[in-house]
């Protein structure tokens, strides 16, 4: 069922729905205290689910503590109920895989940032216990050029057999690890898996294992190399490592973070990893360290010609073209891929970050419109009452003080009804401009100047208006 917009869900107002996934419907929503917040209301056959709600209440106690500045924290979670929730924090920006489609790859300083940046988000998710397992374009957040990863661990909680015969899709072809296409359990080095596919295509405007059917595409990631072509200098060894076959063979997230010079993420006080999970990942880690084919690179690298540092890399500004076809799994999650977001809170201006979502475009073109309204409106009244001061005294009067009421009603509206001060304060403001300008004109001009120019004013209008 649809939520509407106002609607209550526990504590939450639900202000406007964002998009839908595979595992639900988000909204943005208020808090009691009157944050903007992220509801994500899970879809009915997820809800259906006793298992999956079961595995996911556990999951969400460990989720919460994942805290950091490159991940939308889990806040709150009610999954009891005909409608069960996630609340999560509700971040500013634009999806990663539409900031690419519509200004194309990520260059230069911005792709070092995003690097890094993802790096480290996968870094704080693994030092908490939890694994991603669908990390991809959508459900990373660019704000202000720096990344922050939304949705982590709903997608591994919610593997259950039940949600996946209901249409749920646990992770986007592409995106999703050869080990976990083929059955095996998804571990943290699917997350590294994911980040390289993220990354390869932010640095090219491509999917690594190109576009199609699902089949298709899992086929080409369990036998085939990923296409890495575009992928600048420095960055290629190292995303060829993460998308190796072998998960063992692949870099930690905090191998990742020190390569590229980000700062160590602290594990949290509590760790659902026991002693076994700790010693698989040193081994792994060991192993990838004798076969690593990329090192930490040196405060000055060598490039064709002068030399450079890892953060002030130049790359050429080329563009590859886009692949005009998509994924069937990346069609479903569209809604949620092509929306850019906004944070709001009461009582205060809304941040014009990115492109102006299509309700503050209607409000601006509508405070457009009043105002040349205002103005022009106000500019006829005062000429048609100066021209008629002197012989029809009553008429002119009669216009100011229709104009001024008029005004005077639309001002009280707008400052007790929509709270828009400055909309009222242009209605006062133009009622007593119209006054002041009518006297104005009948005291330097004849009655018979200001009624030729009247009738010019008037016959331009009738003349726009046909034209039109």
């Amino acid at each position: 069922m649809v939520a509407a917009d106002g609607e209550h869900l526990g504590p939450y107002r639900l202000l406007s729905r964002l998009g839908a996934g595979g595992f639900g419907e988000v909204h943005l929503a208020l808090d009691p205290e009157g944050r903007t917040v992220a509801v994500k209301i899970l879809h009915p056959h997820v809800a259906a689910d006793e298992t999956a709600l079961t595995r996911l209440s556990r999951e969400v106690e460990t989720m919460r503590l994942v805290q950091g500045p490159r991940v939308a924290e889990v806040l709150d979670a009610s999954l009891e109920g005909a409608r069960p929730y996630l609340v999560t924090r509700y971040v500013q920006g634009r999806p990663l895989g539409a900031v690419v489609a519509a200004d194309g790859p990520v260059l230069d300083d911005d792709l070092v940032r995003l690097a890094r940046g993802l790096a480290e988000a996968l870094a704080t998710v693994h030092a908490a216990g939890v694994v991603h397992r669908d990390l991809k374009p959508a459900n990373v957040i660019l704000t202000d050029g720096e990344p922050v990863v939304i949705d982590f661990g709903i997608a591994s909680a919610l593997d259950s057999p039940s949600v996946t015969a209901s249409g749920a899709v646990l992770g986007t072809p592409g995106y999703l690890a050869p080990e976990v296409l083929e059955g095996a359990e998804a571990g943290a080095e699917a997350d590294v898996f994911a980040f390289g596919a993220t990354l390869a295509y932010a640095s090219t405007g491509r999917h690594p294992y190109g576009t199609g059917p699902a089949s298709a595409i899992g086929y080409r990631v369990v036998h085939h190399p990923p296409d890495l072509d575009g992928v600048p200098g420095w960055l290629e060894p190292a995303l060829g490592e993460c998308l190796l076959r072998d998960p063992a063979a692949r870099p930690s997230a905090d191998r990742i973070v020190a390569w590229l010079g980000g700062a160590p993420v602290a594990r949290p006080a509590r760790s659902r990893r026991d002693t076994a999970d700790a010693r698989r990942s040193a081994q792994a880690e060991a192993k990838w360290h004798r076969t690593a084919k990329f090192r930490d690179p040196p405060p000055l690298a060598e490039a064709d010609g002068p030399e450079f540092r890892l953060r002030d890399i130049a790359v050429p500004r080329s563009r590859p073209p886009q692949d005009a076809a998509d994924t069937d799994a990346d069609a479903a999650d569209a809604g949620v891929r092509d929306l850019g977001t906004r944070e709001w809170r009461p009582g205060q201006p809304r941040p014009a970050a990115g492109r102006p979502s299509p309700e503050e475009a209607l409000e601006r073109r509508r405070a457009v419109v009043h105002r040349r309204w205002v103005v022009g409106t106000g500019l006829l009244v005062a000429l048609t009452a100066a021209t008629a001061r002197e012989p029809l005294p009553e008429v002119a009067l009669l216009l100011l003080a229709g104009y001024g009421s008029v005004l005077l009603v639309d001002a009280g509206i707008a400052l007790f009804a929509h709270r828009n001060r400055g909309r009222a304060i242009l209605d006062l403001a133009a009622g007593a401009g119209a006054v002041a300008l009518g006297a104005v004109l009948s005291a330097f001009f004849s009655t018979f100047t200001l009624a030729l120019v009247l009738g010019t004013v008037v016959f331009v209008l009738v003349g726009i208006l046909v034209a039109g």
